[in-house]
């Protein structure tokens, strides 16, 4: 197989990158080693920022984004009992996010993919990357039990932490900057409506609780758990109960229990591998970095990569020059350690760390009673919310 561009993982980031290629009349080939019903139903992210859901409507997947997502003008921050609205239209010039399921955003591409783009092959195992430093690298890979070759002008790894594109980067030539918190979140779905329209972050001393929804009818509800947390150790009674906690009011609000359906354990994490490309190997979304879940900017990180490359291989086709493709490393990188910096500060803010000291407590009440009092600082957490640059 021959290819312009070879694409490893169907994920949000490969499915997008793809759509963009399509637009810009740049053939891919996209493997993923799952099948599509797990593509279509991994539960990840469910946030975009202004600039993802504006990416997606003009790649042609917004659609059912916009008829069914659920559009969020703010957040509500919570502490010592008090609540704190972050309006973000009014502090940002109209920006928002939406609330629509990584999921959706799948199956939404890859119902483009299929319909009108190039190869897209499912259960279709990269095995290695080879040749990236000349000028035809080598997607070696699995599917229908015999193994093949795509051969590609370049290569995009969108296969995740795990996968074979990070791998092919020498060691020599990288860099890996980590940090890995002393705490995990317990997550569940639970058949109910959200108890608030609106995703409510909580910073309590028993530790935090974030009320979040993925549909009008089924509530995303997170716990701050110790690392190493066994999420079958907790009764759905004992979940509701500490959720009901650490989001409690003083004025009579309640939080509404319903059927739990799943639950599952989320480390939390920091990770950032430099460079982002290696000749004509270039990464993207977790296989270049990771962010804990606080500030939402996983998903909209990858998007934020692919349309990075995509932006850059079309002016290299349209002028000759490659300036923003050797660019891409720098460029990408400005963004994702903006979100770091972020995701980092929403993180320590409203988490209680094992062995917190008084002064260290004092410091998180500090901080938010400062966005509850400026509002600079209230603009600078809703820039960051709803998104940085492309760029």
């Amino acid at each position: 197989m021959r290819t312009t561009v070879g694409i490893i993982g169907a994920g949000p980031a490969g499915l997008l990158l793809a759509r963009l290629l399509h637009d810009a009349g740049v053939d891919s080939v996209v493997l993923e080693s799952r099948d599509r019903a797990y593509v279509e139903q991994r539960q990840r992210a469910g946030i975009l920022e202004q600039g993802t859901a504006d990416v997606l409507r003009a790649a042609g997947a917004g659609e059912r984004m916009d008829r069914v997502g659920l559009r969020h003008d703010g957040i509500e921050l919570r502490y010592a009992g008090r609540r704190r609205r972050i309006d973000f239209p009014a502090l940002t010039g109209g920006r928002s996010v939406m609330v629509y399921a990584q999921t959706e955003v799948c199956k939404d591409l890859i119902a483009l993919q299929l319909e009108e783009g190039g190869p897209l092959l499912f259960e279709a195992e990269a095995l290695a990357v080879e040749g990236a430093e000349g000028d035809s690298p080598r997607v070696r890979f699995r599917h229908g039990g015999a193994e093949d070759v795509l051969r590609c002008d370049y290569v995009v790894g969108c296969d995740g932490f795990r996968g074979v594109s990070r791998k092919a980067v020498p060691g020599e030539l990288t860099r890996v900057f980590e940090r890995t918190y002393p705490f995990s979140w317990l997550g569940v779905l639970a058949d109910v409506p959200p108890s608030h329209d609106e995703l409510v972050y909580a910073r309590h001393d028993r530790g935090f609780a974030l009320l979040s929804m993925r549909s009008p009818a089924t509530s995303r509800l997170y716990l701050q758990v110790p690392e190493g947390t066994d999420a079958g150790a907790w009764s759905d009674e004992e979940i509701w109960r500490e959720l009901e906690r650490r989001l409690e009011t003083g004025d009579g609000w309640r939080l509404e229990r319903g059927p739990i359906t799943q639950k599952s354990v989320t480390p939390m994490r920091s990770h950032v591998h430099e460079p982002m490309r290696h000749g004509r190997l270039f990464l993207a979304g977790d296989a270049a970095h990771i962010v804990p879940p606080t500030g939402a900017k996983g998903l909209n990180l990858a998007v934020g990569d692919v349309v990075t490359f995509a932006r850059a291989l079309t002016h290299l086709e349209r002028t000759g020059s490659a300036e923003l493709l050797d660019a891409y490393s720098q460029t990408c990188l400005r963004r994702v350690w903006q979100a770091e910096r972020f995701s980092y500060d929403m993180t320590t803010m409203l988490h209680r760390a094992p062995g917190a000291t008084p002064f260290e407590e004092r410091l998180q009440l500090a901080r938010l009673e400062r966005i509850a009092s400026s509002r600079a600082a209230e603009t600078d957490l809703a820039e960051g919310y709803t998104g940085f640059p492309f760029g």
